[in-house]
């Protein structure tokens, strides 16, 4: 599957505290490394979460592979995944590799795969998903013989780039369009940052839109700054369109639009409770 093209025209998202950011604007092609660069606290993550489908902006507007933000933040969810991001998608130390592994597995079959799976034999559906679980690794670039105990290694055992790899590789098992990843080169030697970037130009180069949060970007990456964006717009006075909904087509009959509206959020609110729906699946694998 190609990666998802991303738009996005003033887009601005304002919290209890004031903006985080604010006036984005950029286009990124299907298979682009992007770069969210700027120091810690200027709204990086928020931007990651929200162009991922996980957090709804305010102002502005923005497509990710063709599905519009924040009105399709459910269907966006579905295409893009997260590698590990403090506070929403962490690693739990506790845990093995292999435990990670086998639990995003059981979740991926669960809640992403089709209806006719669930009926093949259990040896058909293990060696699937061992396939799918050795294709994500390689993307990654994680050997398991190289760490400490092997697959039964725990996360807190792990290095810094090792445990980014681990992210990525979770992340890549769903096959999604678009992967987030979160303080790319935090706590990096110069060598280990190289690497990093190294991995998620591969990822990018195969096909999947990498949004990766930095502190310093890579001069090849696409690189959107966070910096000042909510401070500069406040300034200058520049706004976006306020709103959740795109405004309906003046030519359509008012009862279209009306049933199209309802419809998105009919799925939207299906999507959620599937996802809460993830509890049941948790508690197979002792985590509820």
């Amino acid at each position: 599957m190609h990666g998802a093209e991303l738009v996005v025209e003033g887009l601005g998202l304002k919290g209890p505290r004031g903006w985080a950011f604010r006036d984005v604007s950029f286009r990124a092609g299907a298979g682009s490394l992007v770069a969210l660069e700027g120091p810690s606290g200027t709204g990086r993550t928020c931007l990651l979460l929200a162009l991922t489908g996980r957090m709804k902006t305010g102002e502005g507007r923005a497509e990710v592979g063709g599905l519009p933000l924040p009105r399709r933040m459910a269907a966006v969810r579905r295409i893009a995944a997260l590698g590990q991001v403090p506070g929403v998608s962490e690693l739990d130390p506790s845990l093995t590799v292999a435990e990670h592994l086998r639990e995003r597995a059981l979740l991926q079959r669960r809640f992403d795969g089709s209806v006719r799976a669930l009926f093949r034999r259990p040896g058909t559906r293990a060696a699937e998903t061992r396939a799918r679980i050795d294709e994500a690794l390689k993307a990654a670039g994680l050997d398991l013989a190289a760490l400490p105990k092997a697959e039964r290694t725990s996360v807190r055992d792990l290095e810094r780039l090792e445990a980014l790899r681990l992210g990525l590789a979770l992340a890549l098992m769903g096959r999604p369009r678009l992967v987030g990843v979160d303080d790319t080169d935090l706590k990096l030697s110069d060598a280990d940052r190289a690497e990093a970037w190294a991995l998620l130009r591969t990822v990018a180069a195969s096909g999947t839109t990498v949004l990766a949060v930095c502190s310093e970007a890579p001069a090849d990456a696409l690189r959107i700054t966070t910096v000042g964006t909510a401070e500069a717009a406040d300034t200058t006075g520049t706004t976006g369109t306020t709103g959740t909904t795109e405004a309906a087509d003046p030519a359509a009959p008012a009862g279209d639009a009306e049933k199209a509206e309802k419809a998105e959020k009919a799925e939207d609110s299906e999507d959620d409770i599937t996802e809460e729906g993830a509890d049941d699946a948790l508690a197979e694998t002792g985590r509820s």
